[in-house]
């Protein structure tokens, strides 16, 4: 926080000196930093700039709180982000005091914040499920298509007084429940059972409930993939266990070695660790690359073997770019292989958030659980049960997204419209950007296979480096904020994914609009230039 705010204050006594208005706020910050030129913590920023009590005459300090909260790390929405939303609330003021105009967000999985369009139907049911009183209309027929109508009737029966603001199940309502374990089943071609289905606000407290279920002390681990979606870090740390890190090879196209694995469960259990599960990112999150269906075979069957819980992390599962890649399950997976309930225990996260729906703020999501004792399953259920439900209106759309538009319904022809428009484009932009990003000095960048990231490598001079150090900051930190404030794009560094020691990197998603993607490229490309020029060795 200090370096952002010193390099922050510099970058602002300049930019005052040829502002006729400068804002408020940043004098404010300004002549809070000239007057101490001590360590500046967030905590103390915060309480300075809202005038509130010494934290000294306040129960909770951090000294106090749970040390796990401390240690917990998020570096999508970290700070990078949060010079960026102070960017962004400058431009509002000082348009002219920057080289950009906007700020771009591509440090985060969130399509409809960057203009992508919603599915028409899925919104249509929600929208006829949460005022049902559209249903009696006469001019709702016109409105709306008849399947969509159809199916809000169809939901709302299953719903105890068709009341959409209830409580539901811990679990999810039952007959939503149903729509997912047949859209399972027709996905896998293998049986699902309802009962199997946790739904949950998105897959994240999915994992958070996992966490808690399997870690009981630090000498509890997980392993996870390197570079991991920084959820798997933060929830083991939020839990107080311990990750244990295996590592994609990026130069073979970031593949899982089963050699990997063995080796890091190997020397986790050589330091006392009880591994408990194996985390799989499929597609790859931050990586982007699509498991083949030989190797997770192989991680199968490693799991079998280790009697670890596999986590199968399939959020992604729509997201899938090139021809010579398809999506398989781990449940599908396994269950070709012979192995059922009494094998192996598989826990899968599936969420509205991604795909081609990209519902993120309406929470909705969830885990099939199988493999588990009735006993354990309980203690699941009472978990579930602590938390009451998951959203309704998540849950709604969860099932549609399991449950879409069929051939012959009205809705089918828009709704795959729809679907494969965005899809395409979105392969369109991770082509784009994956070529645009190659043709940089001293940048490699692997095919984006899937999911809605770029990971590329950054091979960073020598003095980019020293000048990082000297700012007491990582290098790609150092990179990124140097891009933030060149170009207005944000995107995250690749040591909040982790990544091998000694190289750097940063996460990209495909998510802004087509129209903007040159101008990204574009912008992009004059700042790496500029970058290189200035620190070439």
């Amino acid at each position: 926080m200090r370096r952002f705010v010193i390099g922050q204050a510099k970058n602002l006594i300049d930019q005052t000196r040829r502002r006729p208005r400068p804002h408020h706020n940043n004098i404010r910050l300004l002549s809070l930093l000239a007057s101490d030129p001590t360590p500046v913590s967030s905590s103390r920023f915060f309480s300075d700039m809202t005038g509130s009590d010494s934290p000294s005459s306040l129960p909770v300090t951090l000294d106090s709180i749970n040390p796990n909260v401390l240690k917990c790390e998020y570096a999508v929405r970290g700070e990078i982000v949060n010079i960026a939303q102070k960017l962004q609330d400058d431009l509002k003021i000082n348009k002219d005091a920057y080289p950009f105009d906007e700020i771009i967000y591509c440090n985060i999985g969130n399509p409809q914040s960057l203009s992508q369009q919603p599915i028409t139907f899925f919104r249509e049911v929600l929208a006829l499920c949460s005022h049902t009183a559209l249903l009696d209309r006469d001019e709702t027929h016109a409105l709306f298509s008849a399947d969509s109508i159809a199916r809000a009737w169809k939901i709302l029966d299953q719903i105890p007084g068709k009341a959409t603001g209830a409580y539901s199940h811990s679990q999810g309502i039952k007959g939503l429940r149903d729509a997912i374990a047949a859209g399972i089943e027709a996905r896998d071609g293998f049986p699902a059972d309802p009962n199997d289905i946790f739904m949950t606000d998105g897959a994240s407290p999915g994992v958070h409930m996992m966490m808690q279920l399997l870690i009981s002390s630090e000498k509890d681990g997980i392993l996870c993939p390197i570079p991991q979606y920084p959820l798997y870090s933060a929830s083991i740390a939020l839990h107080g266990g311990s990750l244990v890190p295996y590592y994609l090879d990026e130069a073979s196209g970031w593949v899982l070695e089963i050699s990997e694995l063995k080796k890091q469960l190997e020397d986790a259990k050589s330091k006392g660790i009880t591994v408990r599960a194996l985390a799989v990112i499929n597609p790859g999150n931050p990586t982007g690359q699509v498991l083949s269906e030989e190797n997770q075979r192989d991680i199968v069957d490693f799991c079998k073997k280790e009697g670890l819980v596999l986590l199968a992390d399939e959020v992604y599962q729509e997201n899938v770019y090139v021809p010579d890649k398809k999506f398989h399950s781990f449940k599908k997976v396994a269950r070709s292989m012979g192995y059922g309930e009494k094998d192996i225990s598989l826990v899968s996260f599936q969420s509205i958030s991604k795909g081609y729906y990209g519902e993120c703020g309406k929470r909705g999501g969830y885990m099939e659980v199988t493999g588990f004792t009735s006993d354990v399953r309980e203690q699941i259920y009472k978990v579930a049960s602590v938390n009451l439900c998951s959203n309704i209106s998540g849950q709604i759309l969860a099932s549609l997204v399991m449950s879409p538009p069929k051939p012959g319904d009205e809705s089918y022809e828009s709704y795959i419209a729809e679907k494969e428009g965005i899809l395409s484009s979105m392969a369109r932009r991770a082509k784009t950007l994956e070529e645009a990003l190659n043709k940089l000095e001293g940048i490699t960048c692997n095919r984006a296979e899937g999911a809605m990231y770029l990971f590329p490598c950054i091979n960073l001079p020598k003095k980019a480096i020293a000048a990082a150090e000297a700012a007491k900051t990582a290098p790609d930190t150092f990179y990124c904020k140097r891009l933030l404030n060149a170009t207005g794009i944000v995107v995250v560094p690749g040591s909040g994914f982790r990544q091998v020691p000694g190289t750097w990197h940063f996460r990209c998603t495909i998510l802004p609009q087509e129209d903007k993607i040159p101008a990204i490229v574009n912008r992009l490309t004059e700042f790496h230039k500029s970058f290189m020029d200035e620190f070439r060795d």
